[in-house]
């Protein structure tokens, strides 16, 4: 919160509640995006849930009540749970939503403060300044050089210029172009001219990522092939038996096995859990499924200012170019007034650069008589050109005015009428400061003799006053966040509008470059388009960048296959921001435009959580496999043992109803999408080269060893069911053993399928209090089975003895935990290469 510069004091908390009540809020939607009726339409037209209504029906429909109640009640809970997994998904999006919405800067109560956008009411007063999304529309009440660009609404892409004078209203949802202004808003919401003609801008627009997209083809395969196996069964058991509606259950019942419908709530829940835990990190993500392409990033790329420095200027030295002497700030009564206060004007008045505050700062100590109160600014250019400077004109009672220019020494020079000799004097002054690793300014006084001012700041002529040489720290552990990064398998690339002696002073100072090549910005757009591709793999350090150079520096490394990730703060870094596959905005520093434009917002501006944000990518998707392998794993056994028996003739060919497969499920969903997703990262997860975006979210090995794990259990479950019916025991007798046997598995796989590079005897230390929780649930259903009567009954189950159940656990055990061995012998065999 700060005073604002024109003493407008805005509204105060009362007017703000009257307005919000009297004309609405600042929103274009119409409603909630996800209403219960919505939400509850999706769940009534998946599959399962059609499969698992028309089971219900059958059984009333042949008079089997109970079993109808049951199936009944199955729905209410997969619906619920269906329900409370799409809400958990839903509230965190929603969180995301809300944190990562637009804010705006108000003038209330005499105060400066940022809003978020929707908050804005008819009457506040807003502050825009260049590059802004227009966030309400307004009358202007003052501006300086202000165009806007209202192609969104007219068409036309040229900006066009805005004063209080002439043509004074802004549109909500147009961009201001350059300069700034302060309007007072007369409409917001669905009364602007944005809202009137139905432009509504959702914040977030989800979209499908390869991995999505992969998940949602495997599923659809599923579907067709549940809907294909449904069909044969029935025709089959139809021919075997002469019993349709006992047909159609056993069809219904194979369907429901094969349907893998916990895959794409598991993803679901992972995206948005993942990205809501990012929140802890102060990181901020946009889209959820951002957080997969985070695991994949090959490439950073960061500016040096504020990601890699402190951002926390202080002056140095300066160069009186009248004088040729270089100065220490230390001796402020030596220090040149004029350079210094030319600085000063060439600033903002209200100075929120750290530059520019150290500029006033130094001004205030050495000025003497401060002039800032006697002038006001009547004109301003904005920063332009390549390399960059900015231009303001102040003018006192006395009509003296003030031209005052600062940017990169290059541009200032080209405007100046200075000998060869003294021009190489300067250049030799700013290499020497840049070699030290300084940030350097030029200051310079503009020279107009005509009545109107000209149209481009590049129309003056400007007399040379000198340098400014700012120190800006290497941040404290920033050595340690690039090694973290190379030790994943990810390039850094510093971006920088900086001298190319200064940024490889500051690249060799915090070890991110020990060469001493570079690429300027003006020899990336004259390289040509395999060069380039070539000159960005072999380059860590790229100086004198301006956007065109480098959108064209991220469009290579995109060209050549690596999955790109890009930090940004200013308006000039949105282009470079969107074609990165991660734009990262600065939350402190960074401008709103920034903040819009990027995927993710890191809010206090360090690069170190970026890290922790890789690493949760790479969890997340790590998880997100063992999730999806394990569904493979338990889905064969369930759908060989509905299959097979009956193919293959066995004596009792019904083992399983559709109550078995649905309470199967009841178990499996929560495990896969609730329990893998707690799970902790692995060791050295952060030391393995990133994976391909592309990649298959399961490999050709990691799906045989799935699909072994499944015909393993398959094997014990169907075996003991074997055995016993050799041995004359009822049908109940049978299904039981099979039943709590692959109960028993899932428990074992459950816990083996938590790493597959390492032991049970390792993971079962990994922090996941879910772990025990399943375990403890899966154990009392058992029990309920076995023990209770009522539910021995529903599932046509029978009494076992303890050494019954002794060889089921026994079962279960070689079934699933063979793959510890394996893991064991693989671990033997990378200690001992030889």
């Amino acid at each position: 919160m700060q005073p604002n510069p024109k003493n407008i004091q805005g509204l105060n908390t009362s007017e703000i509640a009257i307005s919000r009540e009297t004309n609405g809020t600042n929103t274009t939607e119409s409603g909630e995006p996800r209403l219960l009726l919505h939400v509850f339409k999706e769940i009534v037209f998946q599959p399962m849930f059609i499969l698992l209504l028309a089971a219900c029906l059958i059984y009333f429909f042949v008079g089997r009540s109970s079993d109808g109640i049951i199936m009944l009640v199955s729905i209410f809970i997969v619906s619920g749970i269906s329900l409370y997994q799409e809400y958990r998904s839903q509230d965190a999006v929603n969180a995301l939503k809300k944190l990562s919405a637009p804010k705006s800067t108000v003038i209330r109560d005499g105060m400066q403060i940022k809003i978020p956008t929707e908050e804005i009411v008819v009457d506040d007063i807003v502050v825009l300044e260049e590059g802004e999304i227009i966030s309400a529309d307004g009358l202007i009440i003052s501006s300086h050089d202000f165009f806007i660009n209202e192609s969104i609404l007219t068409g036309e892409s040229l900006p066009v210029n805005k004063t209080s004078e002439n043509d004074d209203k802004v549109y909500k949802g147009t961009q201001v172009f350059s300069g700034n202004a302060i309007i007072k808003v007369f409409a917001v919401g669905n009364k602007t001219m944005l809202g009137k003609i139905g432009l509504s801008i959702k914040a977030i627009n989800i979209l499908k990522t390869p991995l999505q997209q992969q998940i949602n083809s495997f599923v659809r395969i599923m579907v067709w092939i549940g809907a294909i196996a449904f069909i044969i069964v029935v025709v089959y058991h139809y021919l075997q038996s002469g019993n349709i509606v006992q047909s159609f259950l056993q069809g219904l019942t194979l369907a429901m096995s094969i349907l893998p419908e916990e895959i794409p709530v598991a993803f679901t829940t992972f995206q948005a859990l993942g990205a809501f835990r990012l929140l802890r990190n102060n990181i901020i993500v946009k889209q959820p499924q951002y957080v997969e392409t985070l695991g994949s990033a090959t490439v950073i790329c960061v500016d040096k200012t504020g990601t890699l420095t402190e951002n926390n200027m202080s002056i140095a030295y300066v160069y009186d170019a009248i004088n040729k002497i270089s100065l220490s700030v230390e001796n402020k009564k030596e220090l040149p007034r004029k350079l210094i206060e030319y600085a000063m004007w060439s600033s903002e008045t209200d100075p929120f650069d750290p530059m520019e505050k150290a500029i006033h700062e130094l001004y205030a100590q050495t000025s003497g008589a401060d002039k800032r109160l006697q002038y006001e600014q009547v004109h301003e250019y904005p920063v332009s050109g390549k390399p960059p400077m900015m231009t303001h004109i102040f003018k006192n009672h006395s009509n003296e005015f003030i031209i005052a220019a600062k940017g990169g020494p290059e541009a200032l020079l080209k405007k100046s009428n200075l000998s060869v000799e003294q021009t190489d004097k300067i250049q030799q002054q700013l290499q020497s400061y840049a070699q030290e690793g300084f940030r350097v300014l030029g200051i310079g006084k503009g020279v107009w003799q005509e009545k109107t001012w000209p149209v481009s700041q590049e129309e003056f002529d400007i007399q040379f006053l000198g340098l400014i040489a700012f120190y800006d720290p290497p941040k404290a552990k920033i050595e340690e966040t690039l090694k973290t990064f190379n030790d994943a398998g990810i390039s850094v690339k510093m971006l920088t509008g900086d001298y190319p002696e200064t940024s490889m002073a500051i690249a060799h100072l915090i070890k991110l470059d020990k060469s001493s090549k570079y690429i300027t910005g003006k020899q990336v757009t004259h390289f040509s388009k395999e060069e380039l591709k070539k000159q960005v793999k072999e380059t860590n350090v790229f100086a004198r960048m301006f956007p065109e150079a480098k959108l064209g520096v991220i469009n290579a490394l995109i060209e050549n296959g690596e999955v790109v990730a890009m930090t940004g703060d200013g308006v000039n870094d949105a282009p470079a921001l969107r074609a990165a596959h991660i734009g990262i905005a600065m939350g402190e520093r960074g401008s709103e435009v920034a903040k819009n434009t990027a995927s993710l917002v890191i809010t206090d501006d360090d690069l170190s959580h970026l890290t922790e944000a890789v690493a949760l990518g790479r969890k997340i998707y790590d998880n997100l496999k063992k999730a999806i392998q394990y569904i493979v794993s338990i889905h064969i056994p369930i759908i060989l043992i509905v299959t097979l028996p009956l193919l293959l003739g066995w004596k009792f060919n019904e083992i399983f109803t559709p109550i078995h497969v649905i309470f199967l499920e009841l178990i499996m969903g929560p495990t896969c999408s609730i329990i893998y997703e707690n799970e902790p990262m692995e060791p050295g997860t952060m030391l393995r080269l990133p994976r391909r975006l592309s990649s298959t979210f399961l490999s050709g090995k990691q799906l045989q060893i799935s699909i072994v794990q499944g015909l393993m259990i398959t094997a014990g479950c169907l075996g003991i069911g074997y055995y016993f019916t050799k041995l004359q025991q009822s049908e109940s007798m049978v299904r039981t053993s099979i039943f709590i046997t692959l109960l028993f598995c899932n428990i074992f796989l459950t816990l083996s399928n938590r790493s597959f590079r390492y032991t049970i005897f390792k993971t079962i230390r990994y922090k996941n209090y879910l772990i025990p929780f399943m375990i403890t649930v899966t154990l009392l259903f058992i029990i309920s089975l076995l023990y209770i009567p009522f539910f021995r009954n529903l599932f046509l189950l029978t009494r076992v003895s303890e050494m019954d159940v002794a060889i089921f656990i026994i079962v279960a055990l070689i079934s699933t935990l063979w793959i510890e061995i394996l893991k064991f012998i693989k671990q033997i065999r990378e200690k001992n290469p030889g």
